[in-house]
């Protein structure tokens, strides 16, 4: 219910946006026919962004799907035993958690074809940094979710005969992700926010649309207005689901 309420804010936001700008004084000439659904310009302009909202959730997808896993095998040498993974740990961490994301896009966009002969395309680029920005940020979540179990947990499947891997896979885990849930669908909710970078290099999605959007109909502040709408419900969509998976994994815990 309060994604609910925070798309219905979003959109009344908007709408108070679109009717007072149309009555709002000062120099700027509002024109709001050039986002408007009653106007066959209009129209047309909105399919155009929203067109991007699919690009938008694939790459976002697609990463949170390879950092959570790279983040996961990250933050498990945080728990090792040898001291060569743990400084491995470390290391991966505190260089991409320090890298600025739009730095790590154009190094990997623009420097590993000079550097390495490697030339990969906006999409992949794209994939490749957030994944790798994000894993940084996930193996810690991942290390103190883990740690956030209680020892007695590793001692009651160690003693029916689990070995120390069954342990963490099948008594672990699971309590730790349930733990944890609610970081990882902040992160996927940074990295939907921080795909709008990729536009720089030529991705298209919401950003990089309507920034074309903008050179075309000079109408930044309508246009850039509906893009916000298109983020905010976006994200509430996507807080209702997570908060949802909690309550499920919630009752099947108390079940």
């Amino acid at each position: 219910m309060a994604s609910l309420r925070r798309i219905a804010a979003g959109l009344a936001l908007g709408g108070a946006v679109l009717a007072l700008g149309g009555c709002a004084g000062g120099s700027y000439s509002w024109g709001w026919h050039s986002v408007s659904p009653f106007d066959p310009r209009g129209l047309a302009n909105l399919t155009f962004l929203a067109a991007g909202v699919w690009a938008t959730l694939a790459i976002s997808a697609v990463s949170i799907a390879i950092a959570v896993v790279i983040g996961l095998l990250v933050g498990l040498c945080a728990l090792s035993p040898t001291k060569a993974l743990r400084h491995f740990n470390r290391v991966y961490v505190e260089t991409f958690r320090a890298i600025p994301l739009l730095v790590l896009l154009l190094w990997v966009y623009y420097g590993l074809p000079v550097v390495a002969g490697i030339q990969f395309g906006v999409f992949t680029a794209g994939v490749i940094t957030l994944a790798l920005s994000d894993s940084a940020f996930e193996a810690e979540i991942f290390r103190a979710g883990i740690q956030g179990v209680p020892q007695g947990q590793w001692e009651a499947g160690r003693s029916i005969g689990l070995t120390p891997w069954q342990v963490m896979r099948l008594v672990v885990l699971p309590q730790a992700i349930r733990r944890i849930l609610p970081a990882l669908g902040n992160q996927f909710i940074y990295v939907l926010k921080m795909s709008s970078l990729v536009s720089v290099v030529g991705y298209q999605e919401l950003t990089r649309r309507a920034n074309e959007l903008t050179l075309i109909e000079y109408r930044p502040l309508e246009i850039y207005t509906i893009l916000v709408i298109e983020y905010l419900i976006l994200i509430a969509v996507v807080s209702w689901a997570v908060r949802r998976l909690e309550r499920k994994l919630a009752g099947g815990e108390a079940r």
